[in-house]
């Protein structure tokens, strides 16, 4: 399975590397995407839950990894206003 790993802009310029076990990060994200934190985050957590079933569809158990990645973003999350801007810089 693909992994794909893209970089995000938080609200303060700080730049991140995010990590989807799966291509179908890219029906929810393309590079060049701003967005509220809000709205970035349950973004991913779909995305992320999309991706970890694909990984239980082919392999039999859900992946860690995206769990690991959602859990992050959401701690990101909180140390932001909901409405400022999240940009997806590369994917």
């Amino acid at each position: 399975m693909p992994a794909v790993h893209y970089i995000v802009e938080l609200p303060d310029g700080e730049k991140r590397q995010c990590y989807s076990p799966s291509t179908v990060i890219h029906e929810h994200f393309k590079s060049g995407d701003a967005m509220p934190m809000s709205e970035f985050i349950q973004r991913s957590r779909t995305a992320l839950n999309a991706a970890s079933d694909r990984v239980r569809q082919r392999f039999g158990f859900a992946c860690s990894s995206a769990m690991d990645q959602l859990s992050e973003i959401e701690s990101w999350g909180r140390s932001y206003p909901a409405d400022q801007t999240v940009r997806i810089l590369k994917l």
